[in-house]
C-alpha cells in the first residue's frame, strides 16, 4: 500500500510539553506547574458580552478579517498603548488565537528555501510552522548571561543571503525574558540594514513587571517590516475563546487574509463580541491579574534564592526558567524524577529548543497556595539530590 503520510509532517516532533500534560492528567493528586494558561476566569463583564451575543442570535459568520467593530478597537488599543497607527480596514486580521496568526504570517511571507531566524528557547510552534511554510529554520541560541535576550551581534551573525524573516518572541515563553527599548533599537538597526522582516509575537505584552512593553513596530522604519501578533488568551484570561489578531502592512495582510479565508473562514463570532468588551473596558482586569502574577513571581524568586537554585530574574509573561545543571541530570530526567517522587509537574527546558537543556520552565499562573505547596516539594526534592551527591 502506498504511504498515505507526508514526509514533512512525520519528521516534525510532537510538542515536548504535551507529554507531561498527558501524564499529569492521569495523576489525580499531582500538582502541575506546567500549563501556560491563566488560572483566572475570564472577567464576568467579558463573559456577559459573549452570552449576550448568543442570546441576540449573533451566531453567523463575520467577515473573513473579523468584526469591523473589533478591528477598530484593536487599532485604538495599539495606538494608545504603543503609539502605532494601523488601518482597521486593510492592516488588521482577527485570527483563531495568536498561533494561527503565526502560521499564516509565515506562509504569506516565505518562499521555499528561505530562512527564518528563530531565537530559542521559545514557544514550541515557531519551528514547525516555519517548516510547514517551506522555510529553513535557523536557530539562534539565546544565552543565560544575556538574560535570554536577543543581541544585535547574535542576529547579525545568523543572517545570510537567504534570510527573510526574524521571529521576535518577547516577552518570552518559556524564559520570561523581555527586550527593552535599547535592545530593540539595536536589533532594528540590523533588520533595516540587512533588509529582512519581523514577526513579533507580543502575546504577553500586557504582562511585564519592569518597564512598559515596547513593540519593535513602534520604532522608526519598522512598522512596514513587521507583522505584530497579539491576542486575548493571556492578558484577559481568554484561552478557550481562541482569539488573536495580527497587524501588518497591507501587501502582507492581503496574502494572510487569503490563507485565513480558505483554511478558517473567520474567527468565532461569540469570541469576537466578547473581545470588543475586553478592549473597551478590560484595562482594570489586566492590571489586577498582572499585579497578582507579579506577587507570585517575586515569591518564586525569593524561594529559589532560599533553596540556592540559580534563576535569572524574569520580567515578563508568567514563567521562570531556573537552572538545574548543578545536579548533573538532563532537564527531562529532573522533570521525570520530580513528577514521580514529589508529584509536581514542570516542563523540561528542552521542550523549547536544545539550548533549553539544563533548565526547567515553571509557570506561576497558579494560586499562591498551590505554589507554596509545590515549592515545598521542590525544596525537599532538591535537598535529597544534594545529599545524593
Amino acid at each position: 500500500m502506498r504511504n498515505p503520510l507526508s514526509d514533512t509532517i512525520v519528521k516534525i516532533k510532537p510538542s515536548g510539553i504535551r507529554k507531561f500534560f498527558d501524564i499529569v492528567s492521569e495523576m489525580e493528586d499531582a500538582i502541575s506547574l506546567g500549563v501556560g494558561e491563566p488560572d483566572f476566569d475570564t472577567p464576568w463583564h467579558i463573559r456577559d458580552e459573549g452570552i449576550y451575543s448568543l442570546e441576540k442570535g449573533r451566531t453567523f459568520y463575520t467577515s473573513n478579517a473579523g468584526l469591523k467593530e473589533l478591528k477598530e478597537e484593536i487599532v485604538k488599543y495599539i495606538q494608545r498603548t504603543q503609539e502605532i497607527i494601523y488601518d482597521a480596514g486593510h492592516e488588521v486580521i482577527v485570527t483563531v488565537g495568536g498561533s494561527e496568526a503565526i502560521d499564516i504570517a509565515l506562509r504569506a511571507m516565505i518562499n521555499p528555501g528561505e530562512e527564518v531566524l528563530i531565537p530559542q528557547p521559545s514557544y514550541v510552534s515557531y519551528e514547525p510552522c516555519a517548516i510547514l511554510a517551506g522555510a529553513v529554520p535557523v536557530i539562534i541560541e539565546l544565552k543565560e548571561e544575556n538574560e535570554f535576550r536577543l543581541t544585535a551581534e547574535e542576529l547579525l551573525n545568523a543572517i545570510t543571503d537567504k534570510t527573510k524573516v526574524l521571529i521576535l518572541p518577547f516577552p518570552n515563553n518559556p524564559t520570561g525574558s523581555i527586550m527593552e527599548r535599547e535592545d530593540l533599537e539595536a536589533i532594528a538597526e540590523v533588520i533595516r540594514e540587512k533588509d529582512i522582516f519581523v514577526i513579533s509575537d507580543e502575546i504577553y505584552a500586557e504582562l511585564t513587571y519592569k518597564n512598559k512593553h515596547v513593540s519593535i513596530a513602534s520604532l522608526p522604519g519598522m512598522q512596514e517590516r513587521c507583522v505584530l501578533i497579539n491576542g486575548f488568551s493571556k492578558a484577559y484570561a481568554m484561552t478557550g475563546w481562541r482569539l488573536g489578531y495580527a497587524c501588518a502592512p497591507k501587501e502582507i495582510m492581503e496574502q494572510m487574509l487569503k490563507i485565513h479565508q480558505f483554511a478558517i473562514m473567520c474567527a468565532p463570532t461569540t469570541s469576537q463580541y466578547a473581545a470588543v468588551e475586553a478592549l473597551k473596558n478590560g484595562d482594570n482586569d489586566v492590571a489586577m491579574m498582572r499585579e497578582s502574577y507579579n506577587q507570585r513571581r517575586r515569591f518564586l524568586m525569593h524561594e529559589f534564592k532560599q533553596m540556592g537554585l540559580t534563576c535569572f530574574e524574569p520580567y515578563g509573561a508568567f514563567y521562570v526558567f531556573p537552572c538545574i545543571r548543578e545536579f548533573g541530570m538532563t532537564s527531562e530526567e529532573f522533570a521525570n524524577r520530580l513528577l514521580k517522587e514529589e508529584k509536581v509537574a514542570v516542563v523540561p527546558g528542552t521542550a523549547f529548543g536544545d539550548c533549553g537543556e539544563g533548565f526547567l520552565r515553571i509557570s506561576y499562573a497558579y494560586s499562591l497556595e498551590n505554589l507554596k505547596i509545590a515549592l515545598d516539594k521542590i525544596k525537599a526534592f532538591i535537598s535529597r539530590l544534594r545529599e545524593e551527591k
